[in-house]
């Protein structure tokens, strides 16, 4: 997904160090040049080599190097970076940047890029928590960059608080947001649903089904990542919490009903993808539910239709999309879930075509509009959330 970008990642002296090399590693994976810069403090934690082996690129940390006495280095990476992360940020190497101080690789490499420059710091509490440190990420900021928060626990100082360095997943994830995808969205309003809902018996037991969120997350992310204004009504996951993205978490399908209803007038764009229960138990019990001798009967009653209800109140340019979940005669029930529900767009997939199932990372959609129908191959769904975002895009032009 970073296939021609150039990433130059900036390693300042902390023990987080170790986690900057898993970052060159995942960065590397996803085809990004990844050039790095380390201040002379860094090297004493790691060796330049780990880097080298990793990216396959020569480490920067000389401003003087006799190796290349014919190139202006630090302006070459400068003029190359489309994006610039330094992780880990020291408080030293933050104050230099917030001031132009330019007396390293580092600083005087950074100090000549143009592209977006992203921090993040990892330091002692005290240290974070320092007055003149926060007014120097305020500056810092003031100047476009952005400072990513800290983690929260025990440090390696034995300091318990704020201070610890992102996980390189999470980085990973910052640096995709950046440069997966062209913004093709900037503007938009979405709301994409997500996850299962769940229906109480009694304070202890619950009605649920198979879905985890991945697509619903995925379709989130890939919106967030096309500089959409994103929200994410999310039912219980186990996910990570896509970054740049504001989630709503909920747990029935009446909680579900009300956080999207609540918002469905001000987005350009609604996606749902959550796996919404049909029914729910018609009464829920105070007290946890005693197992008898005989059989035990639940009465179930229908829940709040939230796509019909966003079908019947969409306002004039608003575009819908719907997922269908089916077992037999996809396509032919799709049609008329799109038609009954004024959809725009509906992506079906068939739970038993391989691949396409719940709990897995690929799915096989079909989209299905009034004018058509095209029939996706077995992708990742991050490829299939922009595969479905592409024919929206598409046809966004002519509804808004």
């Amino acid at each position: 997904m970073l296939k021609g970008k150039t990433i130059l990642l900036g390693v300042t002296g902390g023990i987080a160090c170790y986690k900057s090399a898993m970052l060159a590693s995942a960065l590397k994976k996803q085809h990004a040049d990844v050039r790095v810069v380390m201040t002379q403090n860094a090297t004493e934690f790691i060796a330049p080599l780990t880097f080298e082996q990793l990216t396959g690129n020569r480490v920067a940390v000389d401003t003087f190097d006799r190796n290349h006495p014919h190139s202006v280095e630090h302006i070459a990476l400068a003029e190359r970076a489309d994006l610039v992360l330094i992780a880990p940020a020291t408080a030293n190497v933050l104050a230099k940047l917030a001031h132009g101080l330019a007396d390293d690789m580092l600083t005087t490499t950074v100090l000549a890029c143009t592209c977006p420059k992203i921090a993040a710091p990892a330091m002692n509490t005290n240290m974070y928590l320092n007055p003149i440190t926060q007014n120097n990420l305020n500056i810092l900021r003031s100047f476009g960059w952005e400072l990513l928060e800290p983690g929260t626990g025990v440090l390696a100082c034995g300091a318990v608080g704020p201070g610890r360095m992102p996980e390189p997943e999470e980085l990973l994830a910052v640096c995709l947001h950046h440069l997966s995808h062209e913004k093709d969205m900037v503007g938009k309003k979405v709301l994409v649903t997500a996850g299962p809902t769940r229906e109480a018996l009694d304070p202890v037991r619950y009605l649920t089904n198979r879905s985890t969120g991945k697509m619903g997350y995925a379709i989130a992310k890939a919106a967030a990542a096309r500089g959409a204004d994103v929200t994410l009504v999310s039912g219980p996951t186990n996910l990570p919490r896509p970054p740049y993205v504001n989630v709503v978490d909920i747990q029935s399908a009446q909680d579900m009903f009300e956080a999207v209803t609540s918002r469905s007038a001000e987005m350009d764009l609604i996606i749902k993808a959550a796996a919404v229960a049909d029914y729910r138990p018609a009464t829920v019990a105070e007290d946890k539910m005693k197992k008898g001798d005989g059989e035990l009967s639940i009465p179930l009653e229908r829940t709040s239709d939230i796509l019909k209800y966003l079908g019947e109140h969409k306002r004039p340019g608003q575009f819908l999309c719907g997922f269908s979940m089916e077992t037999r005669d996809m396509v032919e029930n799709s049609r008329k879930k799109l038609e009954k529900k004024n959809l725009d767009l509906i992506a079906a997939n068939n739970v038993k075509v391989a691949g396409a199932g719940f709990g897995v990372d690929t799915n096989v959609l079909t989209l299905l509009s009034r004018s058509g129908m095209k029939e996706l191959p077995l992708l990742s769904k991050d490829a299939a959330a922009n595969a479905l975002l592409d024919e929206i895009v598409g046809a966004l032009p002519r509804t808004l």
